[in-house]
């Protein structure tokens, strides 16, 4: 076993200095040492120190002044370090000298000073009134809170044995290993050799001074990773008070009070450099990072996840790990998508539907709206026929069967992955160890408290009724503007029925000839319009930081959005052309507007024209907007910089300076990552059945995506806190609740919308094929002619007579006409009473709802269970840690007994010698 190569400090020193406690008492602190005249001059000196050449020192630091006058020193603190280039800088703070907030300020930094934590001022080279406040956590402060954070730390290398195979599998290995020869070596994966990314795995703990012996530490300056040292520093500021009180206290009020413009750890260096990693290696991480990850050169290869996870902390590291892995799930996704638009796209000549449609010249359709709509030949959907079968065909069942099996396999093997993860990351225990209190919460119910029934220690609680009462508010909120979302659906659904007549009684033939079409395509685009909108009046409300707050955040949030972006595909899908009645007896609108019908050719065809420009529109947006918005801002912050300081002025900013000028990332985290990425989830699988290229059109995006937030965190954004996670939170419960969904609206979309059930119905019973078992495209001759009941136009309202009778168009003025339903004619017994055929459509509808139902949930329940949560050879090491971690820890306890008895003995001796 390998020992730590630096010597320990005195474990006598280390158990003496016991951890701080979360919030510290500092009521001596508080207390003024000087009037208020003092306090002003001290202020005053402090600013004229600033505009110097040399920046302000705290009492804590022992540096000299003559090391800011050494060049090389200088350079070394234009970077990445205090002015004496040895302390390095952990987290950075900015304010404006103009702040009213001077006297909060002032208090907080003298706590922080009592913290331990090193403090150094420097005035911003582009403006005087900005003050950086550049923080250093030394090593004793590092140790004292690690441990109190529970931060797990490498104490032994780890060993890995292989598997013993079987003859037979290792013959099989070597002949594929010889096939592989002939191939590229790895073309998806970057160069392998990187030193950054060859990192020894070892075994963690959780950091204990009293252990430190027993931790691998080569240099204390590397043991915290800079990842580390800023989330620690950021929890000693979360927890510093202010002012006098138990809510004055925390980083984040002073940023909301504007004490404080901003806070960061900093980027470590620039991602630019003249050497390319292969040949010159990186110049930092970032660097790094942009090379072999945010580059849009290596758009194919793989992502260094445990590169992202080190530089930006496990929960961004896990979001890049979902997001590549649910990227690497579409693209059987897509592909057996594009192979059913493709079946479609070969059978098109074949099928008989399509071909009676398109040769039924002499059929003629009933007006689709009133007075101003004409008769029309039931061959002018001829078109709109070909486009509907390329997406409903004979292959659109099996698609929706083997996108639901999808879902399932998705979600069960990305837990297994997650899994992994946890494991490589040192986060499969995590979820053991106890959550930090919210500061903000901890400050606003520290009056009452109650003993933690896990921890025995007394904890702030939150009265019953105070929490329900909110949690109530923000609920009604939320309803509020789903129903808002509600009345803007029914806006447009209003737009449609009236924009459709007029349209067709437009001056330009082209939209008269199309106003179905025309009204469609309006509609989806003011709805988008009305989505983004939506969008934004939502995003007015902050997320908490807390994980159950954010989680309950999450799902109210991601309610509303769902609801906006698809309740006008349910209306299509569900709703449109289902209760308009039928000719001569249509149901109006406030009794007046006649609702909207499907086009003859079927609704299936306005549905896939609301997903796709819906699914295309709102992509292309977002990446616009996520890429667009920082880099459009940091150019105009860059541009004003060279037009006050010069244009190579950027390059001698030291490296606060430029992060100080990027984008911050956004107050939602990666809600707003998450979110759209769930969202596009919902569009491939719940309305799939009616749009297969789906999964295509979100693989191609998300190979965008992946490139494009990678390149927004790296080049564009300050550098976000690292944070840790265990795994991916609600989002999980949200895409089980999504593929459940997805499951039953697949199969009211293939049993209500298409027209796969009537013509089963059709071929089975009603057509040249009944009685004998089968159903192929003989069986469907005069389906078209058995679809479309006969009206007499002397049926007429009057509201809804025509302005013309056809004949311009026929010749002859137009005594009957046809439309989409199965009604007897107006010369029976019972004129326009449904007919038998609509009863078996009807029932074979609601009998292939429930048997598709069943069958699907069923094998998603049997792939649930045969897939395992954990892989095997997983299983196997953490068997194996567990082993190995208590030999270490006997075999530690045994080689500290025995140094104990050989010093006994030491001593012994020593006094034997001693005597007279």
């Amino acid at each position: 076993m390998e020992e730590s190569s630096a010597e320990p400090p005195d474990s006598s020193s280390a158990q003496d200095d016991l951890p701080h406690l979360a919030v510290k008492d500092v009521n001596v602190l508080l207390d003024r040492e000087t009037t208020e005249d003092s306090s002003s001059v001290s202020r005053a000196e402090d600013d004229s120190t600033l505009l110097n050449a040399a920046p302000y020192r705290s009492t804590t630091e022992d540096n000299s002044k003559s090391d800011s006058s050494n060049p090389e020193v200088r350079n070394k603190s234009s970077g990445l370090c205090f002015t004496d280039g040895k302390r390095r800088i952990d987290y950075i703070l900015v304010y404006r000298k103009s702040s009213t907030q001077t006297e909060k300020r002032e208090i907080f930094e003298r706590n922080i000073r009592a913290e331990g934590l090193h403090m150094e001022k420097e005035a911003s080279l582009t403006n005087s009134d900005v003050i950086f406040l550049k923080l250093h956590a030394p090593w004793d402060v590092l140790c004292r809170y690690a441990e109190l954070m529970n931060i797990r730390m490498p104490f032994r290398r780890k060993i890995f044995y292989k598997h013993r195979r079987h003859k037979f599998m290792s013959r099989m290995e070597k002949r594929i290993n010889k096939f592989r020869g002939f191939l590229p070596r790895k073309p998806m994966k970057f160069t392998a050799s990187l030193p950054d990314l060859e990192e020894g795995e070892s075994f963690t703990a959780p950091f204990s001074r009293s252990r430190i012996h027993h931790f691998i530490i080569h240099n204390k300056d590397s043991f915290f990773n800079n990842a580390t040292r800023s989330r620690i520093v950021h929890h000693i500021l979360q927890r510093v008070k202010y002012e006098e009180g138990k809510n004055k206290m925390g980083l984040n009020r002073l940023l909301n009070n504007n004490s404080y413009e901003a806070a960061f750890p900093l980027h470590e260096g620039s991602y630019h450099s003249k050497h390319p990693v292969r040949t010159h290696g990186a110049d930092n991480q970032r660097h790094l990072l942009y090379e072999c990850w945010a580059w849009w050169g290596v758009w194919y290869k793989y992502q260094p996840l445990d590169l992202i996870r080190r530089y930006f902390g496990e929960k961004i590291g896990l979001y890049f790990a979902w997001l590549g892995w649910y990227t690497g799930m579409l693209f059987p996704a897509a592909l057996v998508g594009l192979l059913v638009f493709l079946y479609g796209l070969f059978t098109l000549e074949h099928c008989q539907v399509s071909k009676e449609l398109c040769e039924a010249t002499d059929i003629v359709m009933c007006p689709i709206c009133d007075q101003y709509c004409p008769y029309l030949r039931l061959s002018d959907s001829c078109i709109y026929a070909k486009v509907t079968h390329l997406f409903d065909n004979g292959a659109t069942v099996f698609f929706a069967v083997f996108m639901a099996v999808w879902a399932t396999v998705f979600l069960e093997f990305w837990k297994r992955r997650r899994a992994v993860l946890a494991y490589d990351w040192d986060l499969a225990d995590w979820e053991e160890e106890e959550e930090e209190i919210r500061p903000q919460f901890e400050a606003k119910y520290s009056k009452k408290e109650r003993m933690n029934p896990i921890s025995g220690k007394p904890e702030p609680y939150q009265a019953f009724t105070d929490k329900y009462s909110r949690l109530v508010v923000s609920t009604s909120g939320i309803f509020f503007m789903i129903l808002v979302v509600i009345a803007a659906v029914s806006g447009i659904v209003i737009y449609r029925v009236i924009t459709v007549s007029t349209f067709a009684a437009f001056g330009w033939a082209l939209i008269r000839n199309n106003s179905q079409v025309a009204t469609t395509g309006t509609a989806v685009c003011i709805n988008f319009c009305v989505i983004m909108l939506l969008n934004v009046v939502s995003s007015m409300q902050q997320p908490r930081t807390e994980s159950e707050w954010e989680n309950s955040f999450t799902l109210k949030m991601f309610l509303f959005q769902f609801v906006n972006i698809n309740s006008s595909t349910f209306y299509i899908a569900f709703f449109l052309g289902r209760f308009t009645g039928r000719p001569g007896a249509y149901l109006r609108l406030i009794n007046r507007w006649k609702l909207e019908e499907c086009h003859p050719s079927g609704c299936l065809f306005d549905l896939c024209l609301q997903m796709g420009i819906i699914m295309v529109l709102k992509q292309t947006w977002n990446n616009v907007i996520e890429l667009g918005a920082p880099i459009l801002q940091n150019w105009w912050t860059r541009q004003s910089l060279r037009k006050d300081h010069g244009p190579s002025a950027k390059a001698s900013f030291p490296q606060w300076e430029r992060d100080y000028n990027l984008q911050p990332m956004n107050a939602y985290g990666l809600f707003d990552e998450y979110l759209e990425m769930i969202l596009q989830f919902g569009f491939i699988t719940i309305f799939v059945a009616a749009f297969p290229l789906a999964p295509l059109l979100a693989l191609l995006n998300n190979i965008i995506e992946i490139r494009l937030d990678a390149y927004k965190f790296v080049t564009q954004w300050r550098r976000p806190l690292p944070s840790q996670d265990k795994d991916i939170g609600i989002w999980y419960d949200i895409l089980e609740g999504i593929g459940i969904l997805a499951v039953i609206t697949n199969a009211f979309v293939i049993a209500v919308t298409s027209d796969f059930i009537p013509r089963m119905v059709y071929a089975y019973k009603y057509g040249p094929c009944a009685g004998q078992g089968r159903a192929g495209e003989g069986c469907m001759m005069g389906f078209v002619n058995a679809s479309l009941s006969v009206f007499r136009v002397s049926d007429f309202e009057g509201r809804s007579q025509p302005k013309t009778n056809g004949s311009e168009l026929f010749g002859e003025a137009v005594e009957y006409c046809r439309y989409r339903d199965y009604r007897e004619p107006p010369d029976s017994a019972e004129p326009y009473s449904y007919t038998l055929q609509f009863w078996h459509v009807l029932a074979a509808r609601l009998a292939f709802i429930i048997v598709f139902e069943h069958m699907v949930f069923a094998i998603k329940t049997l792939i649930a269970y045969l897939i395992p949560d954990l892989p095997k050879d997983l299983r196997d090491r953490m068997r194996r840690e567990k082993y190995l971690i208590q030999e270490m820890m006997y075999e530690a306890e045994l080689e500290r007994l025995q140094k104990e008895k050989n010093e006994r003995r030491r001593r012994g001796k020593a006094q034997n010698k001693e005597w007279p």
